[in-house]
């Protein structure tokens, strides 16, 4: 919303830069074995003492700002900000991105096939898993902290002009909003792929018309602020849908499908509906990831590796698909498929970091950035689908303000014992809090506190090792892309 962006997980404490210093030195060496190596386009901190003292100062005067969390439903200083701007937001089409889980993975691959069709792309997401830096990507990286820090500074006069006109100053979210703006027109891109922060119609993204409106599952999250049912929170996230757009509908609840078309028809825009239009045709598991067959708005697209665990992955990458053959007029303009080749170079690309990510073996560490009920069931049945562990060892740390029970819940059928620490943001749950809503659910003999996150892992891979090395043990780190972060420095993904 206005003045709040993808408060899923982001945080923006001024505090946790000296936590994240602790945790980038590491505490000790985990015991765990060697990182898995792997380029995901998660970057590090500048090597340069000059640039990564700027990029820390810009990084504290955002922090300073309203933080993610913090919301006051209007788009008058984005529009004001864009205005001032001359528009940037409007010197290129627009792929936007609304939904409830996925929305980041699904980003990610729509970047992918613009990338393997020659086009320039910016991307933008949210929440970071490492870097503010990772939020805005200029043809599928990372804008350089020199271009971040440059473009902030660029801005930093107009955000100014906006906070003294209004009577709320940019938030951090609406800040970096215009920041991908102006970088995109600036590059120049040909086409952004633009991820909302949290619902759609008062979202900060939202002064974008975008040709190409997707909306990934809708499910109940954030009910404090965007209704207490499906039908209610696809009212919000229908926004994104604009007059004569394609709107792209993964998989929905009848009630929030109902209030999508609706919307579609309120301003004649065209319909792709998964299970309709376009879908999984076929799907099996793979090493390292799975086979799929894609049913496109113009044909099947066959042998498609995606190199991603999950049943969720894989209807993601349909609706990916859906987008793109719309951005390229298929299905309305054209009766054809996109270069099936392509489709599957660009498919075999696809990266997401935190998204059941393997980061070590011996035994086999996993992470994934799960922080509400849908999300961990996904994360719960894909494990148990991809790695088949007969000993799963779970990390948890969540943010206070989520449906805690309901994500321990999810996880309880596969998790043999849990571990329950927290992040070194204010956010996190208390851990004896934490604690005790875990034995509710697991029964005490299955769960250890560790209030230190390095603490709980070191826990957790012990627990897995006492297992025997042939026993299929492995450790699930989950509940918040903030300790998936956190987890991911811990064990060297640097």
């Amino acid at each position: 919303m206005g003045l709040g962006g993808d408060e899923d997980e982001a945080d923006t404490d001024p505090g946790r830069e000296a936590d994240l210093a602790v945790i980038e030195a590491g505490s000790r060496t985990l015991r765990a074995g060697g990182p898995v190596p792997q380029d995901d386009g998660v970057p590090a901190r500048p090597t340069d003492p000059e640039v990564d003292r700027a990029l820390r100062e810009v990084e504290a005067e955002l922090a300073g700002r309203w933080p993610e969390t913090k919301l006051e439903p209007s788009l008058d200083r984005m529009t004001a900000l864009m205005d001032i701007l001359g528009e940037p937001q409007r010197s290129y089409p627009s792929i936007h991105i609304t939904g409830t889980n996925g929305k980041t993975s699904t980003a990610r691959m729509i970047e992918q096939l613009l990338l393997a069709f020659d086009l320039r792309t910016g991307r933008y997401t949210s929440p970071h898993v490492q870097s503010v830096t990772e939020r805005i990507s200029l043809d599928g990286r990372p804008i350089a902290p020199e271009r971040f820090i440059e473009t902030y500074g660029d801005l930093k006069p107009y955000v100014e002009m906006v906070d003294a006109s209004q009577p709320y100053r940019m938030s951090f979210f609406e800040v970096l909003t215009g920041m991908a703006y102006a970088a995109f027109a600036d590059a120049p891109v040909d086409v952004a792929v633009v991820e909302v922060g949290m619902g759609g119609s008062w979202d900060a993204t939202n002064v974008v018309d975008g040709t190409v409106a997707v909306v990934t599952p809708i499910d109940l999250d954030h009910t404090d602020r965007l209704g207490g049912t499906a039908g209610e929170i696809a009212v919000e996230k229908s926004g994104i849908v604009k007059k004569d757009a394609t709107a792209v509908l993964a998989q929905q609840p009848v009630e929030a499908a109902q209030v999508l078309l609706k919307r579609a028809v309120e301003v004649d825009a065209t319909v792709a509906r998964e299970g309709m239009e376009f879908g999984v045709a076929h799907r099996e598991v793979a090493v390292g990831g799975q086979m799929l067959t894609l049913r496109g708005l113009g044909g099947e697209y066959e042998q498609v590796f995606l190199p991603l665990h999950g049943e969720h992955q894989a209807h993601n990458a349909a609706v990916a698909l859906a987008a793109v053959e719309a951005f390229f007029g298929i299905g309305t303009l054209h009766a054809r498929t996109l270069d099936v080749d392509t489709v599957r170079t660009a498919f075999a690309n696809v990266t997401s970091p935190g998204r059941l990510e393997v980061v070590r073996r011996s035994p086999t560490v996993v992470l994934d950035a799960a922080h509400n009920p849908a999300g961990a069931r996904a994360a719960a049945a894909a494990v148990g689908e991809a790695f088949g562990f007969t000993h799963l060892v779970g990390v948890v740390g969540p943010s206070g303000d989520k449906d805690v029970r309901g994500l321990l819940e999810a996880f309880e059928p596969v998790f043999a014992e849990v571990v329950v620490t927290r992040n070194s943001t204010h956010r996190a749950m208390d851990v004896d809090e934490l604690a005790a809503l875990a034995v509710e659910v697991f029964g005490e003999d299955r769960v250890q506190v560790e209030p230190r996150l390095d603490d709980a892992i070191e826990a957790a891979v012990t627990l897995a090792e006492e297992q025997g090395e042939f026993s299929g043990s492995g450790v699930l780190i989950t509940g918040s892309v903030i300790t998936v972060g956190e987890a991911r420095l811990l064990l060297g993904r640097k």
